[in-house]
C-alpha cells in the first residue's frame, strides 16, 4: 500500500510540474526539509536549504513571467520539455524501496505522462487564451494556473488521494471541452 501511496504522490507532483515546472520542487523542498516527506537515495539534495533557495527564487521568477502576454506563450513552448523532465524527476524521487528499473519505468511512463497531459492543457488554455483576448486574459489565466500549481502540490503531499481524483477530473474536463471546441469549430455556420 505505501509504494502505491507514493506513486499517487509522484503522479500529483508529476502533474503539478505541467503547470509550474518549479512549484512541486519548491513544495517538495520545504516538505522535505521538515520532515513531512521522505525523499528516495540520491534525491536527499531536493530537501536541502541550497535547493530550497534555488526552487524559491525559480519559482517566483517563473511565477512572474507568465504575467506577461506573450512571453508565457514562449515560456509554455519551453516548459514542456522541463517539466516532463522534472515531472519524472519528482515522481523518482518519492518512490523510495523499489527495484530502481521499476522506479525509473514508472517515473518515465506515469510521472512524464501526467507532466505531459497537464502541459499541454495548460499550453492549449494559453494558446486559447491569447487568440481570443489578444493575450489580455493571460494574466488572469497565469493566476489560476499558479493557484493550481500550488494548492495542488501542497494536495499531493497532505492529502495524495484527493489530490489524485482531481487531477484526474481537471484533465477529463480539459479534454471535453477542447472536443467540445473542436466539434462547434467544424460545425457549419447556420445562415
Amino acid at each position: 500500500m505505501e509504494l502505491v501511496l507514493q506513486i499517487i504522490i509522484g503522479i500529483g507532483l508529476a502533474a503539478t510540474c505541467g503547470f509550474r515546472v518549479f512549484v512541486p520542487l519548491l513544495v517538495m523542498s520545504i516538505a522535505g526539509l521538515s520532515g513531512y516527506l521522505q525523499l528516495g537515495t540520491g534525491f536527499e539534495w531536493i530537501a536541502s536549504y541550497p535547493a530550497l533557495i534555488v526552487f524559491g527564487i525559480a519559482t517566483l521568477i517563473e511565477i512572474a513571467a507568465y504575467f506577461f502576454p506573450y512571453v508565457d506563450n514562449v515560456l509554455n513552448a519551453v516548459s514542456i520539455p522541463a517539466a516532463i523532465i522534472a515531472g519524472v524527476i519528482v515522481t523518482a524521487s518519492v518512490i523510495t524501496d523499489i527495484n530502481p528499473i521499476l522506479q525509473w519505468s514508472l517515473a518515465i511512463i506515469a510521472g512524464g505522462g501526467a507532466a505531459t497531459a497537464t502541459s499541454l492543457i495548460s499550453n492549449g488554455t494559453h494558446l486559447a487564451s491569447t487568440a481570443v483576448s489578444g493575450g489580455a486574459a493571460n494574466p488572469a489565466v497565469s493566476t489560476v494556473e499558479s493557484a493550481a500549481a500550488v494548492v495542488t502540490a501542497i494536495l499531493s503531499i497532505v492529502v495524495p488521494v484527493l489530490a489524485f481524483v482531481l487531477l484526474i477530473l481537471l484533465i477529463v474536463i480539459a479534454f471535453r471541452t477542447l472536443r467540445r471546441m473542436k466539434r462547434k469549430k467544424r460545425a457549419p455556420f447556420a445562415p
